[in-house]
């Protein structure tokens, strides 16, 4: 069984991997009960938003990790995926800078990924 930071970075990395843009991962577990994490993520079309969360979901099972929901929302500008512990949110840009979660979730801690995400 993996632990919400394992399973967050897990997560973080396969974004990355499939060129997701703007990657930001919140710890939110002392401000919120809703998980322990929230990953947010720009996709550069909505066809780019479906295959991130298809491979983040994929990645998650391989580590088998069981899904608790998956949402789209208007054409797959925004996606989330609720692994309970963390909750991943996949955007185009303009529905991010619409949503804009950074600003919503202001008082979480943002996770320091340099050592996760690989530098182009």
């Amino acid at each position: 069984m993996l632990t919400p930071k394992e399973i967050a970075y897990a997560v973080t990395k396969a974004l990355d991997a499939k060129k997701g843009q703007n990657i930001k991962l919140l710890k939110i577990d002392r401000i919120s009960s809703l998980a322990d994490y929230f990953l947010i993520c720009t996709g550069t079309s909505n066809t780019h938003v479906k295959t991130l969360c298809d491979y983040a979901e994929y990645t998650l099972d391989q580590l088998g990790e069981p899904m608790l929901s998956r949402e789209g929302h208007h054409g797959n500008a925004w996606e989330l995926l609720d692994y309970g512990t963390i909750v991943v949110h996949v955007f185009t840009e303009e529905a991010r800078r619409f949503y804009d979660l950074e600003r919503l979730w202001a008082d979480a801690e943002q996770v320091d990924l340099k050592d996760i995400l690989i530098e182009e």
